[in-house]
């Protein structure tokens, strides 16, 4: 398991909004409505220099919109979405997340046991989490991780 650490300051995310109360599969939908209308939201997303998209996020929040841990890890809020521009307005029908800042322990997703084996490595170190875990997908390389909140900014 690869695990590095990266800092990234707030963001904003534009977004299809869901919850695990939606029932299984609720995250796939999300993201195949959020895909099939992509291009509602393309002029909003940030771009790098080669107008390549900064980021895609699967973003995560408690059910109080405060960003901490998913309750029992079970319990929780799904944005399926695009690193915007902070000043973006979501349209209708989307959802914008402005993320705090966090230092982050961030690990390559390459199996379904991606999650469990990063909190085992997190308890091995007594490193704690502190807020909710996010999906990044790179669109440069379209490698997935997980980034998992272990300080506020």
């Amino acid at each position: 398991m690869k695990v590095d650490k990266i800092v990234k300051e707030s963001f904003v995310v534009i977004g299809k909004e869901g919850s695990a109360s939606d029932g299984d599969g609720f995250i796939q939908k999300l993201w195949d409505e959020a895909n099939s209308h992509f291009e509602e939201v393309a002029h909003l997303a940030k771009k790098d220099e080669n107008g390549n998209l900064i980021g895609v996020w699967g973003a995560m929040s408690d059910v109080t919109h405060s960003f901490l841990p998913w309750e029992d890890f079970k319990k929780g809020l799904y944005l399926a979405g695009v690193e915007c521009k902070d000043d973006a307005k979501a349209p209708e029908g989307w959802e914008k997340w402005v993320v705090p800042g966090y230092e982050y322990l961030r690990v390559e997703n390459d199996g379904n046991d991606t999650f469990s084996k990063a909190l085992k490595y997190m308890d091995e170190r007594n490193i704690s989490l502190v807020g909710a875990v996010h999906d990044f997908t790179c669109p440069q390389t379209g490698k997935n991780y997980m980034l998992f909140p272990i300080r506020k900014l």
